[in-house]
């Protein structure tokens, strides 16, 4: 208990700080043409800001892994989507829709079950070098698949930024827990340096993915997000950890019904997504032109008969007189 309450704590302002990050990216990606490159992305203050934060939330978040394992950390990220929503909303000038409330608490109820699963002692083990190079392996083939051309790309660039996130997150506990043992190993070797340079790789691919999948719109893009992260970590820390669910066969099937929940919330963020999407950019009623312009003309007369009948000059009568 002493390891999980800085655990939680940490976690939660680390969600904030993600939040408020993720608000700023989808602010940013409204306001970017998509061929924009990257180099211009770094001479723009919004990004900037929004990589601050990034950074606030993810040092927050290796204190958390400090305390906690993976399956206890990573759930409560889903905090994240529950500030980021309102404020995303606010951001765009519109109140949050009752879809939208929908699936958030579906997804964060999901989510809260996976979190119920987990243990909460303080992580040991750590990844191997042959480990490590093999989990940066699998995501980089797994990240390519979800970022060739086609259908959502939002959502696919979404999932792929949670995977890397959380993978991020996997191996920079190896390498809090390795650099804080008191074992009296070596403070620098392969391992670690490899396992750092893994970290800064999916890190900043996470951001860049995340800055993509934002063009399209922030509740649905950030939902995926928030699950592919914990999803990818925990099962890194099951795997390969030593990691444990609580509870034996009752918590692997909260775990599946959790997971079913947070999907469900996924699905009505994104349909409420599209709407939103598709409001914002219906172009409004043209005002009709006349059928047949004519020169404006001043009529004496009935205006009745000057619009349906058309001005014929009267003959003159020449009258001979005798």
């Amino acid at each position: 208990m002493n390891a999980t309450l800085p655990a939680v704590a940490l976690s939660l302002v680390s969600a904030g700080a993600y939040a408020a990050a993720a608000v700023a990216q989808s602010r940013l990606a409204g306001r970017t043409d998509p061929s924009t490159g990257v180099l211009r992305l770094l001479g723009r203050g919004a990004w900037w800001s929004a990589v601050a934060l990034n950074a606030a939330g993810a040092l927050l978040h290796v204190a958390a892994l400090n305390y906690g394992p993976l399956t206890l950390v990573q759930p409560l990220g889903a905090l994240t989507l529950v500030v980021a929503v309102p404020l995303g909303a606010r951001a765009a000038g519109r109140r949050v829709g009752r879809v939208e409330w929908r699936g958030t608490a579906l997804t964060l109820l999901g989510l809260g079950a996976l979190l119920l699963t987990a243990g909460g002692s303080a992580p040991h083990e750590t990844l191997t070098l042959p480990e490590a190079l093999g989990v940066g392996a699998a995501t980089m083939a797994v990240v390519a698949g979800l970022s060739r051309p086609g259908a959502r790309p939002g959502l696919r660039h979404a999932a792929a930024s949670g995977i890397t996130s959380g993978v991020a997150s996997a191996l920079t506990q190896t390498l809090t827990v390795a650099v804080t043992d008191h074992s009296g190993g070596p403070l620098f070797s392969w391992r670690l340096l490899t396992v750092a340079l893994l970290i800064s790789a999916f890190a900043m691919g996470g951001l860049l993915l995340s800055q993509t999948a934002y063009r399209g719109g922030l509740g649905a893009p950030l939902a995926v997000v928030t699950l592919a992260n914990p999803v990818a970590a925990a099962a890194i820390g099951l795997a390969l950890l030593g990691e444990r669910l609580q509870g034996g066969p009752v918590s692997l099937v909260l775990a599946l019904l959790g997971t079913a929940a947070a999907v469900r919330g996924v699905i009505l963020l994104s349909r409420a997504q599209a709407r939103n999407t598709e409001l914002a950019e219906a172009p409004e009623d043209p005002v009709p032109a006349p059928a047949d312009p004519v020169p404006a003309r001043v009529v004496i007369g009935s205006p009745r008969r000057a619009e349906t009948e058309p001005l014929v000059p009267e003959p003159l009568s020449v009258h001979a007189s005798g």
